[in-house]
């Protein structure tokens, strides 16, 4: 007869239920309420985990059958997992039932690398080779650093991997640094010197070059990560980290990107092809020509914008799929019309309106100006003016003083 049902209910199963059915429970709920998906469920995902912690080990569950938590608490069996998420790592990782080696390996650090791409390359796609310099395991000593059984207990630190630096700050007054071992790096043990592989020097790794395809897919984006798995630097006893490829966006001359996949571009055209027509080619960042009309009649204003479709960025893992490619037509207009020609056009334009001018208006004349040419005059100007504040301040101190 169990005595309370707490943990039975809390994975929704009943008591006497096969191992299998409770694996089956646990693997659903913690699947469900992992933090990484339910970040809000922490509380939930540690109840789970530790009402499976009881139940799955034998000697547990029947102490729990008998007497429920308090019989726990009493009998001194405490969690034998630092964290809820120690014992889904080791569940998950097929540790339970002598499937596999428990908790997850310790990992080495990933290497970070930019690379730089153009913008052809992130729309046609490209191959690079990448040539990095790595640790892998010394084969000669087989990651040991030296003769099998060579491993003696550091001498500096006495086997602590820590040394303890007392230093003097005043009368009475001591200080306890605590830093790492220089001699064994914090590991507590070394290599006898004389036994040291000749090849690593006792390090246990060497150095060693790799060269690495770099698969850079069509509609890929500025700042994205392309993984290698298990390519980073080896250490003993650790699983090797990844390397990470962060691709650099280069700038480009005609084209950049808009909305990740759509491709903008300026086009420069003359006044006359904005009010009377014109015809002109775009190419491509695949090396094509486009050709583009504006009819006779159809007036393109200074800034407008035009859109082309299916021929902007094609999207990341569907690259058949393109975005718009959107031009913006900026009209260079003439800085002089010669004076004959002035009736002419007067008459080919739409006539203008004209103005009263009052009889007391005063004539003035126009002189150009420049907005950001005055913007920095304006800013250097009051630049000056505050070192001519500053400095007369201090003069003026300078007199109180006296």
């Amino acid at each position: 007869m169990v005595k309370e049902t707490k943990f039975y209910d809390i994975l929704g199963v009943k008591p006497g239920c096969s191992q299998d059915d409770l694996k089956k429970a646990y693997r659903k709920l913690a699947l469900k309420y992992h933090p990484d998906k339910n970040p809000n469920e922490g509380e939930r995902f540690k109840q789970i985990s530790q009402a499976y912690e009881v139940l799955s080990d034998p000697e547990k569950k029947k102490i729990y059958d008998q007497g429920g938590e308090q019989a726990l608490k009493e009998g001194g069996v405490s969690g034998g997992f630092s964290s809820p998420m120690d014992l889904f790592d080791m569940f998950f990782s097929g540790g339970f039932g002598g499937r596999g080696r428990g908790r997850r390996e310790r990992r080495g650090k990933d290497v970070v690398h930019q690379l730089t791409v153009t913008l052809e390359e992130l729309y046609k796609g490209a191959v690079r080779k990448l040539a990095l310099q790595k640790n892998v395991i010394c084969d000669k000593c087989e990651g040991r650093g030296g003769k099998k059984g060579a491993v003696e207990q550091c001498p500096t630190c006495r086997g602590t991997g820590m040394q303890i630096q007392v230093q003097q700050l005043g009368p009475g007054m001591l200080q306890q640094i605590q830093t790492v071992c220089p001699d064994c790096r914090g590991q507590g043990e070394r290599i006898n010197p004389k036994d040291r592989c000749k090849q690593c020097q006792g390090k246990k790794v060497v150095r060693d070059r790799k060269v690495l395809e770099v698969h850079i897919d069509k509609g890929m984006t500025d700042g994205q990560k392309i993984i290698f798995n298990g390519e980073g630097d080896q250490e003993p006893d650790l699983e090797p980290g990844d390397i990470i490829i962060v691709l650099d966006e280069k700038e480009h001359s005609v084209f950049r990107r808009y909305n990740v996949h759509d491709l903008f571009m300026r086009m420069e055209i003359q006044l006359v092809e904005a009010l009377c027509g014109f015809q002109k080619s775009i190419r491509t960042l695949d090396e094509r020509e486009l050709v583009i009309t504006a009819l006779p009649g159809e007036v393109i204003k200074h800034g407008d914008y035009k859109a082309i479709m299916n021929e902007g960025m094609p999207q990341y893992k569907n690259p058949f799929e393109k975005g718009r490619l959107i031009v913006q037509f900026w009209v260079q207009f003439p800085k002089t019309i010669a004076p004959e020609l002035i009736p002419a056009l007067e008459n080919a334009l739409p006539p203008r309106e004209e103005s009263m001018i009052p009889d007391t208006a005063e004539e003035v004349v126009l002189v150009d100006f420049d907005p950001e040419n005055e913007a920095r005059r304006r800013s250097h100007k009051n630049a000056y003016d505050e070192d001519d504040e500053m400095h007369g301040q201090g003069q003026r101190v300078q007199c109180a003083t006296n």
